[in-house]
């Protein structure tokens, strides 16, 4: 059975948790150990950081000293500790013994939570679990309210003020008429938020912590919609000084709101301290320039004395008003730890993202290094499309270097205004567009044949300095979301790099056009042995790590010396000339022809099979019988050799080859033989 203590001490901590849930703070009651006796609605960074090896002698400097400091000055006092929360010291006694209530433990300057963030995000305190971190983060928007619940702690049974006619918080209190009518606006808002009719709806209000950001904005809409019986309305986020829409329902659901007032306007503030709405005439994006402005009602939501969001109502509000200020001002404590909550998560992600990327980027092969930037890109946005479009100075447009998703060979094959409709505005402006919607910004949505799943996308400028590089272009997000500024900052992010990574590959590709003298055979205009065996040592390597197939062919021109007698050395190099020319006309853009030496030549067909490799001698073969030579017909022997386990070396390869063209010489010329058939023989 209860003792009569133990009831007293149930009823005492109710008193108290009731307290903290109606004004949003914490109430933590010591003794002159310091010790925690009682603890409500604590302030879950007091609790990680106190608890902290670490931060607990920062933490002791401040709460651990306030009951010394109550004793001492026999009154109220007030701090803010090195975190930057504020605290009041609330000296009382409790059945004789001497005790201390530290109210509030909340941020009510924006400029402290700023910083405090900031700590969180890239500072001493990222260590700790962002999620655990800002679990119970307590904010309110003046030392006011942390006032009004010191005096409330003052008037509970069992507990009485030391008194001291030097009260800090007394020299600072609003008349009684005024406490009154304040604690009478909470019962109205309470009876607002808990009507039969939002049964649903006040358990959603009860948990918005328990949601996600994004979540507990749409849904916020949601009980406003039901609750007060409004049908057209948006919620507005700051991002810098501008105030943009990120939810809006009703008849304002296809068009874009946009506000003209800054977030810093002063009309904002005042509306907060009335407890009152802005009223504005804004033109929507979908209206005509001749119709007359929406008129729209804005209930700022702030933290710290700072504009963070807001709700924005297009239906007449006579009568709610007030209600509705209130809701907002109950609400925006939560709204904006979750909105914390996710700024921490997405850092926290993007700086996985970030060092995924550079791991990534050490295993590009050169052959990939376009496709492979391009996909590790739009992996990090989640776009299941695509491209990147690297601009040439000298003609003056666009060269699509590599594109993923549906359709994007179509892409690669465009070749006249490409990058005309949205890409080459982007680079000569130099800033990127993120776009929830084509329609939105003018833009005609893309050709149907173009086959888009969304109207949202990125067009990113990549440049360095004043040179203007590339553009990146990224759409059909996989989630089926639209884009926003949250996709730039992680594109943000990777950028600089990504820059110079593509610069320096346009840089190789001009040099290698001056360097083209030293890997190229002057009579004929093919590649050389030189930079043929380098790059058949390149391609075994991805053929050996990406399992591709791979082939190599070796070519003899039949009987040259005795053309070289009949008809002279001049006439000799004409017909390897020809040859060459049959090459280069016979191959796909990915092969590899070369002058081996004398009258060899040779083939690398990358990704190439052997069933494929001897189709393609075939018609090499075929080609060069029927060529136009001045003095008599011409033929070639060909062998062919794919790399296996058992051919996986340049050498062997090559050797392999070279056995294939003598059993083709040996069977008489002018055929083509596979190293693989020769081997079942």
């Amino acid at each position: 059975m209860e003792t009569e203590a133990q009831k007293k001490e149930e009823s005492f901590a109710a008193t108290f948790n009731s307290l903290t849930e109606r004004h949003g703070l914490a109430i933590v009651l010591t003794d002159e150990n310091s010790s925690a006796l009682e603890k409500s609605n604590n302030n879950s960074m007091c609790e990680i950081l106190y608890n902290s090896e670490e931060f607990a002698p920062h933490c002791e400097k401040f709460c651990g000293k306030a009951f010394a400091e109550a004793m001492k000055a026999e009154t109220t006092v007030g701090y803010k500790c090195y975190a930057g929360l504020n605290c009041l010291a609330v000296p009382l006694k409790k059945e004789e013994k001497q005790l201390v209530a530290i109210v509030g433990r909340a941020f009510t300057k924006a400029d402290d939570y700023r910083n405090a963030t900031s700590r969180a995000i890239e500072g001493d305190w990222r260590r700790f679990s962002a999620n655990e971190f800002f679990e119970n983060v307590l904010l309110s928007n003046s030392n006011e309210n942390l006032e009004k619940l010191a005096r409330q702690i003052e008037k509970i049974n069992g507990l009485q003020k030391v008194q001291s006619p030097k009260s800090r918080v007394q020299s600072r209190q609003t008349s009684a008429a005024n406490d009154e009518q304040r604690t009478a606006d909470e019962i109205n808002l309470k009876s607002e938020v808990r009507s039969p009719k939002s049964k649903h709806w006040r358990s959603l209000l009860g948990s918005l912590l328990d949601l996600n950001y994004r979540q507990a904005c749409f849904l916020i809409l949601q009980f406003v919609a039901e609750r007060f019986s409004i049908e057209n309305l948006a919620w507005l986020e700051r991002r810098e000084d501008r105030l943009e829409t990120i939810f809006v329902k009703g008849n304002l659901k296809n068009s874009e709101i946009r506000i003209s007032i800054s977030a810093d306007d002063e009309r904002l503030l005042e509306a907060v301290r009335r407890e009152t709405s802005l009223e504005l005439r804004e033109r929507l994006a979908d209206k005509n320039a001749e119709d007359e402005p929406q008129t729209l009602r804005l209930f700022p939501i702030t933290v710290g004395g700072e504009i963070r969001s807001a709700l924005v109502i297009a239906d007449e509000v006579a009568g709610r008003e007030k209600p509705l200020a209130r809701f907002c001002r109950k609400i925006a404590s939560d709204v904006e730890i979750l909105r914390l909550r996710q700024q921490l998560t997405q850092r926290n992600w993007l700086e996985r993202a970030v060092i995924k990327f550079k791991e990534s980027l050490k295993t590009i092969d050169s052959e990939d290094f376009w496709a492979h930037l391009t996909n590790i890109s739009a992996e990090l946005v989640q776009a299941e499309r695509s491209s990147l479009l690297v601009f040439d100075e000298k003609s003056g447009s666009f060269v699509a270097k590599a594109a993923t998703g549906a359709r994007s060979d179509f892409i690669k094959k465009i070749e006249e205004n490409l990058g005309e409709r949205i890409s080459k505005k982007v680079l000569s402006g130099g800033e990127a567009i993120v776009v929830e919607n084509v329609g939105k910004i003018g833009l005609s949505s893309a050709p149907e044949d173009w086959l888009y799943k969304s109207d949202s996308f990125i067009s990113y400028p990549i440049a360095i300095g004043e040179r203007k590089i590339a553009v990146l272009n990224l759409t059909d997000r996989a989630d089926g979301e639209s884009y926003s500024h949250l996709d730039l900052e992680i594109l943000d992010s990777i950028m600089p790099q990504l820059a110079v990574l593509i610069d320096r590959a346009n840089l190789k590709s001009k040099a290698g056009e001056f360097q083209q003298l030293s890997v190229t055979d002057a009579l004929t205009g093919l590649l050389n042995r030189r930079y043929l065996e380098e790059r058949l040592t390149e391609e075994i390597k991805r053929s050996n790590r990406h399992a591709f197939p791979l082939s190599f062919m070796m070519i003899d021109v039949d009987e040259f010396k005795s053309y070289n007698d009949s008809f002279g050395h001049i006439e000799g190099d004409k017909a390897l000339q020809i040859v060459g020319t049959c090459l280069k006309e016979t191959l796909r853009g990915a092969d590899v022809a070369a002058r081996y030496g004398g009258e060899e030549f040779s083939i690398l067909l990358p990704q190439t099979t052997s069933e494929e490799a001897a189709v393609i001698a075939e018609r090499v073969r075929h080609r060069v019988e029927n060529g136009c030579f001045t003095k008599r017909q011409v033929t070639v022997s060909i062998g062919v050799a794919s790399c296996s386990l058992s051919l996986n070396t340049p050498g062997d390869l090559v050797s392999a080859a070279d056995k294939a063209l003598y059993e083709a010489k040996r069977r008489g010329r002018n055929n083509v033989q596979i190293y693989e058939h020769l081997e079942k023989d």
